[in-house]
């Protein structure tokens, strides 16, 4: 399929080029776009005006950047930089920023991830721990569930002695619809082993993290 062909309907096709849409059919991307235009008109605009012509394909292509994490293996993300680390003490990855969509309004919800681990003899390349969080991240989510994979998939993938995982977010479902709260701020965290069951590291944790709460 060419990436400069024509659609059916005189607009061009979504760029080929990337691995996303060369993984869609021309059905099921006819299909998408379809869908898109069938949004547009039901809120009342008209597809076919100028400024929305190419709207279904830009749409089209930031739902699949946006849920790239759906393409992604955790366990892939952490194979292969595993090193042996006899005697570390505990890792804290802070301020790595995130974009998620809320699945219940396909709204976005950003912040802050601070991401810890006390290693048992192995520790982590620090880039996979970013790109760990965004394979979770790039789905349809809830915070609460986010911040648990995240630490259950870095306790699965390295066996460390513990994992503790914060986020910190704004919902535009709260701030642009609803109850109408701009500037409110979700904080959930999830902890494994050492971070849940030993108060002494639930404290240096805190401090780590730079929270007395």
């Amino acid at each position: 399929m060419s990436s400069d062909g024509p659609a059916e309907n005189g607009t061009k096709r979504v760029k080929a080029a990337s691995s996303p849409y060369r993984m869609m059919s021309s059905e099921d991307q006819a299909k998408a776009l379809d869908a898109v235009r069938g949004l547009l008109s039901l809120i009342g605009e008209s597809p076919e005006r100028e400024g929305l012509l190419r709207t279904p394909e830009r749409v089209l292509e930031s739902f699949l950047e946006m849920t790239a994490g759906y393409r992604d293996d955790p366990a892939r993300i952490l194979a292969g930089a595993v090193f042996e680390a006899a005697e570390a003490e505990t890792v804290v990855i802070r301020n790595l920023q995130f974009h998620s969509l809320c699945e219940h309004h396909l709204l976005p919800f950003y912040g802050l991830a601070q991401v810890a681990y006390l290693p048992a003899g192995r520790i982590i390349g620090l880039s996979k721990v970013p790109r760990l969080v965004d394979c979770f991240a790039r789905r349809l989510q809830v915070q609460e569930r986010l911040t648990r994979e995240i630490a259950e998939a870095l306790q699965a993938g390295l066996e460390p002695q513990g994992v503790a995982v914060v986020l910190e977010a704004e919902h535009l479902c709260m701030a642009m619809r609803g109850v109408g709260k701009p500037g409110s701020r979700v904080i959930t965290t999830s902890t494994t082993g050492v971070f849940r069951q030993d108060q002494g590291r639930r404290d240096e944790l805190r401090l780590l993290l730079g929270r007395q709460g």
